[in-house]
C-alpha cells in the first residue's frame, strides 16, 4: 500500500490544474463586453467561497489564499492568451464583435430580471431604481467623455479599469467590459494584457481590483444581503444602458462603434452574431442557475 501522502499527490495536482482551468474561464469575464466574471465564478461554483474569502480575508487567507492560488494563475494566463484574438476581431470585424457582445447581454437579461425578483416581489421603489439607473446612468456614460473626457491609458487609468473588473466579480451580472468600452480603456488594456506590459497594465489593474476587493467586499455582501432587490434592479438599468450604448455611435468616445462602410453582408453578419451572443448569454444564464 502506498503511502498516504504519495496517494494524495496526483490529487492534489488534479484539484490545481482544474482550479487553474477555471481561472482561465473566469478570465473571459475580464476582457469579454457581456460577460460577467461573477457569473461565470457562480457556474463553476466559486463565487460564494470567493465572496467569503474577499468580505474576511483575515479570518480565511491560511485555506483560501492556497485554494484561489492557481485560479489567480489561470486567470493570468487566459487573459494573456485570449487578448490577442480578441484584439484582432475587434480591429478588423468591430460592427460584428460588438453586435455579439450585445446579443450575449441581451440573452442573459431574462435571468438577471429573475434573479432582481428572486427573494420578494417587485415594487414601485424597485422600478425607480432600475428607471433612474437607466436613464441616468445611461446619459452620464454617452456624456462621460464630454464631461471628463476618456480616460487616459496610464497607471492611473488602468487602476480604474482593475476596480471596474473587481466590480464585476463581486456583483455577478455586472460585465466592466461595457464601461472599460465607454472609457476608452479597452482597447489599451487588451494591447497591454497581449504585449505583457507587466508593469504599465497588468500591476495597476491588479492594484485597483484588489483595492476595490478590500473596501467593496463586505459592502456588497452586506447590500446584497439586505437589499437584495434593489442593487439588482440597479444593476439592471446599468446593464440595458451600457448595451445600448455599445451599439450607439459615440463621436466623443475614443471606442464608439463606427457604421462608416458597412455593407448589407455586414449587417447580416452582425444580426447572426447578435443571435448567437443571445443563445450563449441565454445558456450561460441557465448554466448559472443550475449550478449557483
Amino acid at each position: 500500500m502506498l503511502p498516504p501522502q504519495t496517494t494524495s499527490r496526483p490529487h492534489a495536482l488534479r484539484g490545481f490544474l482544474t482550479r487553474g482551468l477555471k481561472g482561465m474561464i473566469i478570465a473571459l469575464g475580464f476582457i469579454l463586453p457581456g460577460v460577467s466574471g461573477g457569473v461565470l465564478a457562480a457556474i463553476l461554483g466559486l463565487y460564494e467561497r470567493l465572496l467569503r474569502f474577499m468580505a474576511h480575508p483575515t479570518k480565511r487567507w491560511r485555506s483560501d489564499l492556497p485554494f484561489f492560488l492557481p485560479v489567480g494563475i489561470g486567470g493570468l494566463l487566459g487573459i494573456a492568451l485570449l487578448s490577442a484574438p480578441l484584439a484582432y476581431l475587434l480591429a478588423h470585424a468591430q460592427v460584428i464583435v460588438l453586435w455579439g457582445f450585445a446579443g450575449a447581454i441581451i440573452g442573459t437579461l431574462p435571468a438577471l430580471t429573475a434573479t432582481a425578483t428572486s427573494q420578494s416581489d417587485r415594487d414601485a421603489l424597485d422600478w425607480l431604481w432600475f428607471g433612474g439607473t437607466l436613464v441616468v446612468g445611461g446619459l452620464g456614460l454617452y456624456f462621460m467623455s464630454d464631461l471628463v473626457g476618456t480616460l487616459p491609458a496610464n497607471f492611473t487609468g488602468f487602476l480604474v479599469a482593475g476596480g471596474l473588473i473587481a466590480l464585476g466579480v463581486l456583483v455577478p451580472g455586472l460585465s466592466p467590459s461595457n464601461l472599460l468600452l465607454i472609457l476608452g480603456l479597452f482597447a489599451p488594456m487588451l494591447t497591454g494584457f497581449k504585449n505583457l506590459d507587466l508593469l504599465g497594465v497588468y500591476l495597476p489593474i491588479a492594484l485597483g481590483g484588489l483595492l476595490t476587493l478590500a473596501v467593496f467586499a463586505k459592502g456588497v455582501e452586506y447590500l446584497l444581503q439586505r437589499y437584495h432587490s434593489r442593487v439588482h434592479h440597479f444593476i439592471l438599468g446599468l446593464v440595458v444602458a451600457s448595451t445600448v450604448l455599445i451599439l450607439v455611435p459615440n463621436p466623443s468616445a475614443a471606442e464608439s462603434i463606427s457604421y462608416a462602410g458597412v455593407t448589407a453582408l455586414t449587417w447580416v453578419a452582425s444580426l447572426v452574431a447578435c443571435g448567437a451572443g443571445i443563445a450563449l448569454g441565454w445558456w450561460m444564464s441557465r448554466l448559472e442557475a443550475k449550478y449557483k
